[in-house]
């Protein structure tokens, strides 16, 4: 399994501090089925699946931490491997990548995917 914070994800953070962006309204989360494992120059999923992008709920569970949650249903059998958030509904930038042993879904099953960032 590999987590990673990737260099978009870097520029965006701090463009943030320094005022060149705000931070978005939503985050969204992606799925996919791509196995290359996630490094730091990922803009994107190596095989998004079909399904939309998840809006994802945040929270701040402790002063140092970041957490993201959302929920995909499936449309069909699928080897899900891959995972990402990303900026926008469509297109957008991708500062998290995750890749993990696969998880086998079949239509209307769905994965709760649970972000968390530690600051400190």
């Amino acid at each position: 399994m590999g987590d990673i914070f990737t260099t978009v994800g870097e520029t965006l953070t701090a463009d943030f501090f320094d005022g060149t962006a705000s931070a978005p309204t939503n985050w969204f989360v992606d799925w996919g089925t791509g196995v290359t494992a996630a490094v730091k120059g990922d803009t994107t999923l190596e095989t998004p699946a079909p399904e939309a992008r998840i809006s994802m709920s945040e929270s701040q569970p402790t002063g140092s931490q970041n957490e993201l949650i959302g929920t995909i249903v499936a449309t069909a059998a699928r080897a899900i491997t891959e995972m990402g958030v990303f900026t926008l509904v469509t297109a957008g930038s991708m500062p998290i990548r995750s890749t993990f042993t696969v998880i086998n879904v079949g239509t209307d099953d769905s994965i709760k995917f649970t972000v968390t960032i530690t600051w400190a």
